[in-house]
């Protein structure tokens, strides 16, 4: 039972109710925020950070006021479930169920990542193959529409279309204030195992194989994932809950962690992380994205501070980058054309990934790439993964030589072959999709009875332009 303190005569206050009335006041400040934003002004959120990598039109309007919205209410250990608002970051929400031995269902891999942002936008980490996405573990949510009324959105009941039609909305349809999410039984430590592979064929059917039995060699597997470095060369890691028995690996000082995956001969490496590091081990790194920024070359790491290893800094380089065109820059004064920038996380059906996986590597010289598997377990008509059926993400983050002719031309060869190969692409980064395309691949007219619905006046902007047209 959580503590109580005396407020008043016969008055309990709990921090839990503390915590709601806190609640209660951001939501009333978000609305205000929002009905004070000019009828023909965008709205946007006012925050200071984004993990999406699409550029928008910039804008001088008021922001919706999200500064009260970024924390847990509170933490049921024994129904395992927390109530968090919409702007709390996992980090912080994972900092808050730890101790209890609880984690959410699914962890993205970046830290400043917000439980509502992963909801309508979409994410993914190495418990999706038993887990679903994260809007899988959602219970209930408040949100804010468009036509500025807060709603409360279950899986039944009245506005049960907007709880499905949610997730892959991108904050089109509304923003969430509060989400009731279910938790997960956590152990001290992950042991994990590093599988080699020198056939991707192999690797995919083991990963079917995986996905089905739950188990792998007669030994439980609770966290999947792997990375493709060549077409010889790929790993599967596989997760299992374990005990706190023994020296445990770091990865957030000299060592890099997707390098300690690589090893030669038959035999698995094996590995030993605390669940916390476990969750956050790509962020140090931002998975490989921060040799970019010369963070691996021993030399510079080992003065580059601890603190600012980690993903939310490099997105102020990246959006530093954006601002001045340093790249660009830097490669023009080399005689280099300008690059294209290649950032995306595509899922196909596992028996379509080894066939992506081969065009990929020899038609876009980007590695290495991130795999981790996914089984939807419901229908989310935004994002129609086919429920019960193992999908493949493929992540993949860097740049290419840009043709001068088609700045765009290496993102739509992706998406000709992921649409070809019956797969959907996330939609944080750059898009190129024709408006007809785009409306058969993300909710068509399912999307537009929503919008009729929740947003009448068209206050937010629809999916196509906010993903494709970048408003």
């Amino acid at each position: 039972m959580a503590d109580s303190t005396t407020a008043g005569a016969g008055e309990q206050v709990t921090p839990s109710t503390g915590r709601a009335a806190a609640h209660a006041r951001a939501v009333a400040a978000l609305a205000a925020s929002y009905r004070a934003i000019p009828a023909d002004a965008p709205v946007r959120l006012a925050k200071k950070t984004s993990n999406l990598f699409r550029a928008r039109a910039r804008t001088d309007a008021p922001g919706l006021d999200v500064s009260g919205l970024t924390g847990v209410i509170s933490v049921d250990p024994e129904a395992r479930t927390a109530d968090v608002q919409g702007m709390c970051t996992y980090e912080d929400l994972v900092d808050a169920t730890l101790p209890h031995g609880l984690a959410p269902l699914v962890v993205p891999q970046l830290k400043t990542i917000t439980l509502g942002g992963a909801v309508t936008g979409l994410g993914i980490e190495s418990t999706s193959f038993r887990n679903g996405l994260p809007h899988e573990s959602v219970l209930e949510m408040d949100i804010l529409t468009g036509s500025g009324e807060i709603v409360t959105a279950r899986p039944e009941g009245e506005h049960s279309d907007l709880f499905h039609g949610f997730p892959n909305s991108y904050g089109t349809l509304g923003y969430a204030t509060r989400l009731r999410i279910s938790l997960e039984e956590v152990d001290p430590a992950v042991a994990l195992r590093h599988l080699r592979f020198h056939d991707l064929d192999e690797l995919v059917a083991t990963i079917g194989r995986i996905v089905d039995t739950g188990e792998h060699d007669g030994v439980e597997v609770d966290y999947l994932d792997g990375v493709v470095f060549s077409a010889t060369e790929s790993y599967l890691t596989l997760g299992t809950k374990s005990p706190l028995t023994g020296p445990t690996s770091d990865y957030t000082g000299m060592d890099i962690y997707y390098r300690s995956l690589q090893h030669d001969g038959p035999a698995p490496r094996t590995d030993l992380l605390t669940t916390h590091d476990y969750l956050w081990r790509w962020d140090t790194d931002w998975f490989w994205c921060s040799r970019a920024f010369g963070t691996q070359n021993r030399w510079v790491r080992r003065f580059w501070p601890r603190r600012l290893r980690r993903s939310a800094f490099y997105w102020k380089l990246i959006a530093l980058d954006h601002r001045f065109d340093v790249a660009d820059r830097l490669e023009a004064r080399k005689g280099r054309p300008p690059r294209e920038r290649v950032v995306q996380d595509i899922e196909v059906p596992l028996g379509r990934t080894a066939e992506f996986l081969h065009w990929f590597l020899r038609e876009v010289p980007i590695e290495p790439v991130w795999l981790c598997p996914v089984r939807s377990h419901d229908q989310w008509p935004l994002y129609p993964l086919r429920p019960g059926e193992t999908y493949v993400n493929v992540g993949f983050w860097s740049s290419v030589p840009r043709d001068p002719a088609d700045p765009g031309a290496t993102n739509r060869l992706i998406e000709t072959e992921v649409t070809r190969l019956d797969g959907h692409k996330s939609l944080y980064s750059d898009a190129f999709y024709s408006e007809d395309e785009f409306w058969r691949l993300y909710g068509g007219e399912t999307y537009a009875d929503l919008k009729r619905h929740y947003d009448p006046g068209s206050r937010l902007l629809d999916l196509y332009s906010k993903a494709v047209r970048r408003k």
